[in-house]
């Protein structure tokens, strides 16, 4: 593994110059070291000290270890299937986060037709965003009804008695959108 850093150190170098689009020169001037020693970096060839590393990762405002651990990818596909499912009844829930996120949760929910779903109190302090995508759905929260068209949003306090209808005639989808109060939310 450590056999790699170098050539990793040498990919997140220029991935992250190019991305920020600083010449090699450049980001020698912002990380205050010479021209040679950024592209020695970049040939994978490099046994930098670690004020130089320290010196670039500043310039390039990330961590050390982001500069030293293998490339991170640009872009990820997640398809479908990959993406956590679960039923609860009929109804089915899936996530729309692949990488946890702390304090935050957002879900799919597909309600057949004439179909309730209980929503579970979330901790005090949470705010629940819920937005209908197709078909008709009904929010009940603290003894107060909404009905939702297509693009509507409701905000409520998620930590309240809460449930789902689908009141019509046809599958009903909606997005959940849970944002944790902050001092819930674990590091």
């Amino acid at each position: 593994m450590t056999d790699d850093m170098p050539t990793w150190l040498a990919e997140n170098v220029k991935l992250l110059r190019q991305g920020r689009s600083l010449t090699q020169a450049q980001l020698a001037r912002l990380a205050q070291v010479p021209r040679p020693t950024v592209a020695h970096l970049e040939s994978g060839a490099a046994n930098p000290t670690l004020a130089v590393l320290a010196k670039v990762a500043a310039a390039l405002q990330v961590t050390l270890e982001e500069l030293v651990s293998r490339p991170r990818v640009a872009c990820r596909h997640f398809p479908r299937e990959s993406l956590a499912e679960r039923k609860r009844g009929t109804v089915t829930i899936r996530s729309l986060l692949p990488d946890p996120i702390p304090g935050v949760a957002i879900e799919r929910l597909a309600l057949p037709p004439a179909t309730r779903m209980a929503g579970v109190p979330h901790m005090p302090g949470t705010r629940e965003y819920l937005t209908c995508e197709s078909g008709a759905l009904e929010l009940l929260v603290a003894g107060e009804r909404f009905a939702l068209a297509p693009g509507d949003v409701v905000v409520f306090r998620g930590d309240q008695a809460h449930g789902y209808r689908n009141p019509g005639q046809r599958e009903a989808v909606g997005y959940s959108v849970v944002l944790l109060t902050p001092s819930v939310v674990m590091p």
